[in-house]
């Protein structure tokens, strides 16, 4: 497998258009709040002040992790051809006798919330390589028995 972070196209494009929000919009408004927190007087107890300082550096944070995920960013995409389960594939399984949908993706861009889990997570691990119809007996995160099956897979 190729080193680096493992992003889908759609992974890459939603962080480099968070990255342009963030350098562009959301630096400016940090900004203007520092401006206009130190023009209430004493920084030294300007809570106004704080906070601004505070959500620049996590701005800035942000945008030096994602211009680091960029930058090793190797781009996957599903072939249309193979029958087995890769990163960029969205599968319907059988979980512990619940129907879930979940996109594989690489570790960057995994959100379980928003039904994309990494090819490093317990599930995704135990099911890259795998068909339809295959039924995989895994171990979670929280040590729990997981029983999986395949029920579908989607390019």
């Amino acid at each position: 497998m190729a080193e680096g972070n493992l992003l889908t196209q759609e992974g890459k494009d939603q962080l480099e258009a968070e990255l342009r929000y963030l350098e562009t919009e959301k630096r400016a408004e940090i900004g203007e709040r520092i401006k206009v927190a130190r023009e209430f007087g004493d920084i030294s107890e300007n809570s106004e002040y704080d906070d601004a300082k505070n959500e620049q550096a996590q701005v800035e944070s942000r945008i030096a992790e994602i211009n680091r995920i960029l930058a090793d960013a190797v781009i996957v995409t599903a072939s249309k051809r193979s029958t087995k389960i890769n990163i960029g594939s969205t599968v319907t399984l059988d979980l512990n006798g619940v129907e879930r949908v979940f996109t594989i993706v690489g570790a960057a861009e995994s959100n379980v919330k928003g039904g994309k889990i990494s090819n490093e997570s317990a599930v995704g691990a135990a099911i890259l390589g795998h068909k339809k119809g295959d039924e995989i007996d895994a171990v979670g995160p929280t040590g729990r028995e997981l029983k999986i099956v395949i029920k579908k897979i989607e390019r």
